[in-house]
């Protein structure tokens, strides 16, 4: 193999380890026995029998040639930026961690064609996905021991096709207040209870977005149209709309949403549940969303796949609701783990 020395494991004694060799006991660890630049050591040679290692290979550097821990390295700085963290390399491979909670951004096409040269791997989450402040996000590893500067060459020049930003990082969230404008008469009326703003509420938290003001009215076009105006005084980041969604005669808010003076994205989401979902904006950038009822009730739904990049400030368009449509089913698990489980993938 290029670049290394091969020594019988008695002869090795003394000798400089240029790659992690790694000890596998099932049920208790699997990991790195001795690291890259480990000294062998005569009472060493046991375990590494033990290991199978009947052999040991020593790093030659050689022009032209990487070390795995090296290429994982230059694969690493493809990804580096504010936003992202390390840990390793151990075993040549490098973990991607986030350095804050937001929304796991990458360039998937660049991703693919790295990985399409062989040699080298970029794994990552999937795209969009919600990550907690030092979460591992990604992984990047060169599969041989020894791997030529030129394959790293390509890899570097397919990530600057994309104008030399990282091929992955995470925004931060950006919205800070919500206001609701909870529709329908029963409530209005005090007949029932409305259970509808808790739970909004519970899930704006999760990604620091606060309640300012909710605002309960009735079901008329007209009465929907100025408690929205109402809540687009108090200039919140965003504002959201409960009931009202389905096709019904009586159910207005879509007809409301627009009187108000948003631009309407979709009315309609290839997803299930939560097919009536509607997004707009205004004028000055402000998100508007209509919640269909489901919100209300099942666990997961369209708002789940919708509200982490709207927190973390992307304007959405009509492409990316149809791009839902493919992963877009929920299962209806009787334990849910979103988003551990295929949904919105």
């Amino acid at each position: 193999m290029s670049g290394m020395k091969k020594f019988a494991v008695e002869e090795a004694v003394g000798h400089v380890l240029g790659h992690d060799l790694t000890r596998i006991v099932p049920g208790e660890m699997k990991g790195p026995q001795f690291r890259k630049g480990h000294i062998i050591q005569k009472e060493d040679i046991p375990m590494l029998l033990s290991m199978g290692k009947e052999h040991i290979y020593v790093w030659e550097k050689q022009a032209g040639m990487y070390h795995e821990d090296e290429a994982a390295e230059a694969l690493f700085g493809l990804c580096d930026g504010p936003s992202v963290g390390r840990k390793g390399p151990a075993e040549g491979k490098i973990e991607i961690l986030a350095r804050f909670d937001g929304l796991l951004r990458l360039d998937a096409d660049r991703v693919t064609r790295i990985n399409g040269l062989g040699d080298l791997i970029i794994v990552t989450r999937h795209n969009n996905s919600a990550v907690k402040a030092g979460e591992k996000i990604a992984a990047v590893k060169a599969v041989p021991l020894v791997i030529a500067k030129a394959r790293l060459d390509e890899a570097r020049a397919i990530a600057g096709a994309g104008g030399g930003a990282p091929l992955l990082g995470v925004l931060p969230y950006k919205l800070g207040s919500a206001c609701v404008v909870t529709t329908g008469s029963e409530v209005a009326k005090g007949l029932i209870e409305d259970r509808f703003t808790p739970v909004v509420e519970r899930k704006l938290a999760a990604f620091g977005i606060s309640l300012k003001r909710r605002i309960v009215t009735g079901d008329g076009v007209e009465e929907i149209a100025r408690a929205i105006g109402e809540a687009r005084r108090e200039k919140p980041d965003l504002i959201l709309c409960t009931g009202g969604m389905s096709v019904d005669p009586d159910d207005n808010t879509p007809g409301a949403v627009k009187k108000s003076g948003a631009e309407i994205i979709t009315y309609g989401a290839p997803v299930v549940p939560g097919a009536m979902f509607l997004l707009g904006y205004y004028d000055d950038g402000t998100p508007v969303a209509g919640l269909p009822g489901c919100v209300m009730y099942q666990g997961t739904t369209v708002f789940d796949l919708v509200l982490p990049r709207i927190a973390a400030g992307l304007r959405l368009a009509r492409e990316d609701f149809a791009g839902f449509g493919v992963g877009g089913l929920c299962l209806g698990c009787p334990e849910c783990r979103y988003p551990v489980c295929p949904f919105g993938r």
